[in-house]
């Protein structure tokens, strides 16, 4: 493609604020940045007057910052970024108090209500308080069985607020897979709602969270959530409180924010755990903070006032960064439940209804709308809408085609990527430069991301690994309960010493953009070749009669073949006629590598919890290998569909 699908108007070039951070690095530093890649340019080789322009531009609220912006900036893992700074995230968050909206909340058709400034911070006010009493400080953890409702921000808060530790699963988990995530780090105090809301029906939470307790004897005490009924009913919960009646005995008043250093644990997120039981990843206070206000305020361009919007669950990463949204004095859409209930306008309605700036989305989701044949373009104004992100999983250059030509024409479309294991993003947006299809707009300001091949050298325009050559503050502290950081360094720094390896399959073009292919451990070796499952999927999916594939390499005869199961559309048989067409379609837009040796129909495919496909499990499914924990799974009745299947047996 010669054009890009979308370039910014020089008006909207002019206003962003990428453009004026840049024009102050100019200032400051008498350098010339004239476009987006000097900028990333300086970003890393002057790393430490960059990190402190971040701060700087983003107004970090903090007892002190200290002298020394980067310590052992030589080791990866071992680098610290503002060793001697002393802050803290919530305070970060709740910088105004006036009557303005902070929180629009909706769970399908059930519940709409939104949430002030003044009643956010009076909230956390009062849930501090009650947390202080009930025996929370600096350091324990605080577990949320939650929805993604307004009651979960201010919990979130109020813990951060103590210096405490937030973790987070949806309530659409099993307990096992609870306990899994929950037992590790062990919690003083479990946050729930009584239920949720699922695809126009109502689902009770307090059954399991009985049933969770009985697994988790470092809970004390159990809060919980009004979501289905104003007054829930908790007497069969051990040590449970409504959580009016947890914070009735105090008054709201000025937050005590208890100032930690920049380093302290934060957030405790979960890999996804099908694989094994999931890694708990903690997450320091400072390096989340200022990535997440970086990406929101540089990458994403959410000015005070603006309407951020995430689709997203709180056992998913994006929910986390979700929240990040408040340091920009942005209003924070929240939608929980199904995004096609009662059908696929519904997160346009609430775009339309509460004058959406950012639309945070999936790649699947994307699919889905394309498959179904909507054209928001001509039912929904979208006049609010300056921007659309998608993660999840790789954004094929047929879902950026449906995007502009369905949804919006005048729109920043970012796709991102990055993950739990950093809690932000690698690649991103930038709404100062043009958006090309198929491709993620650019390496994350501050971030050396590099692709390079298994000797450690650099590439553009081949496949090859995603690294990040440059320490970066959203590192995680480190993995719950791993002396000597073994586990850590063996997941990220083993493949490359000193370098962070992040295990995707990815390309840079020459537009200093990204293609991602997948994950690299679930990268095909037919023949020794390796091919991204992502190239395979965007050929498949675009046949009108498949609703989605998954791919896999099974080992046969010393060699590996090329595996594809497809879901068809409901009353379709996959007959011969139908599979040439598939292998005619990959081989001709991809390579004879590519093509599948084995087609094979397929009734559901298993996903995690947030939406992502797991072709790891359906692998080792396939080979006859025990699954170590189908609880990390939404369906795992599905992954029985791969057992024994009689066509690859021949």
């Amino acid at each position: 493609m010669t054009k890009p699908l979308w370039q910014p108007s020089p008006e909207r070039v002019a206003n962003a604020n990428i453009t004026a951070f840049a024009r102050m690095l100019e200032s400051r530093h008498e350098v010339s940045l004239p476009d987006f890649e000097a900028l990333h340019r300086f970003s890393l080789d002057r790393m430490e007057d960059f990190w402190t322009a971040v701060w700087d531009d983003c107004n970090v609220i903090a007892e002190t910052r200290g002298e020394r912006v980067l310590a052992d900036g030589d080791k990866m893992p071992g680098a610290r970024f503002f060793p001697d700074a002393r802050l803290n995230f919530a305070e970060n968050h709740l910088r105004r108090r006036d009557d303005g909206p902070a929180l629009i909340f909706r769970s399908e058709d059930k519940v709409e209500r939104s949430m002030s400034w003044a009643e956010l911070y009076d909230n956390v006010s009062r849930l501090a308080q009650a947390l202080k009493a009930a025996g929370i400080g600096p350091g324990d953890r605080c577990a949320g069985f939650v929805p993604n409702m307004p009651e979960t921000i201010v919990a979130t808060l109020a813990v951060a607020s103590l210096g405490a530790v937030w973790t987070s699963c949806s309530p659409d988990f099993g307990v096992q897979g609870v306990l899994d995530r929950f037992g590790q780090v062990e919690p003083k105090l479990l946050f729930c709602a009584d239920g949720y809301n699922y695809n126009g029906k109502s689902h009770d939470s307090l059954g399991r969270v009985k049933e969770i307790l009985a697994g988790l004897p470092s809970v004390k005490n159990v809060v919980v959530f009004p979501l289905l009924a104003d007054v829930p009913d908790v007497s069969a919960v051990p040590n449970a409180h409504r959580l009016a009646d947890f914070t009735a005995p105090f008054e709201a008043g000025e937050i005590d924010f208890v100032q930690m250093p920049f380093n302290a644990p934060l957030y405790v997120l979960y890999s996804s755990g099908t694989t094994g039981v999931p890694k708990c990843i903690l997450h320091g206070a400072g390096g989340t903070l200022l990535q997440h206000m970086k990406e929101h305020r540089l990458h994403s361009d959410v000015k005070p006032g603006d309407r951020v919007f995430y689709f997203t669950t709180c056992g998913w990463m994006m929910w986390n960064w979700l929240v990040g949204g408040l340091t920009q004095e942005a209003t924070l859409l929240l939608y929980d439940g199904s995004p096609f209930y009662p059908d696929g306008n519904v997160l346009f309605d609430f775009a339309d209804t509460h004058g959406m700036t950012l639309f945070g989305t999936s790649a699947k989701y994307i699919d889905a709308l394309s498959k179904a044949g909507l054209k928001p373009m001509d039912s929904h104004d979208l006049s609010t809408v300056r921007a659309m992100a998608s993660t999840g999983s790789p954004l094929a250059p047929e879902g950026f085609d449906y995007v502009y030509s369905n949804v919006k024409k005048d729109i920043c479309l970012s796709s991102i990527s990055g993950g739990t294991d950093i809690v932000s993003c690698f690649m991103l947006g930038s709404p100062a430069a043009p958006v090309w299809r198929g491709e993620i707009q650019a390496a994350g300001l501050g971030m050396a991301v590099e692709v390079f091949d298994d000797d450690g050298n650099s590439l553009i325009g081949e496949k090859g690994e995603l690294v990040c050559s440059r320490p970066f503050p959203p590192m995680p502290i480190g993995f719950w309960n791993d002396p000597g950081d073994a586990r850590y360094r063996a997941a990220y720094f083993e493949r490359y010493p000193n370098i962070w390896h992040h295990g995707d399959f990815v390309e840079r073009t020459d537009h200093g953009g990204f293609v991602m292919y997948g994950r690299s451990d679930a990268t095909l070796n037919p023949g020794g070749v390796r091919i991204g499952t992502a190239e395979i999927y965007r050929q498949v999916e675009a046949i009108d009669e498949v609703v989605e594939a998954i791919c896999i390499g099974q080992e046969w005869e010393s060699d590996v073949r090329v595996v594809l199961f497809v879901r068809l559309r409901d009353g379709l048989i996959l007959d011969e006629t139908l599979s040439d067409r598939i292998r005619g379609q990959v081989r001709a837009n991809c390579t004879p590598r590519h093509v599948p040796a084995r087609i094979v129909q397929i009734a559901d495919i298993p996903r995690t919890k947030s939406g992502k496909i797991t072709e790891l499990a359906v692998r080792d499914m396939v080979h006859g290998r025990k699954i170590k924990n189908k609880e990390a799974l939404a369906n795992p009745e599905a992954l029985d569909l791969y057992q024994d299947i009689p066509e690859l047996q021949e």
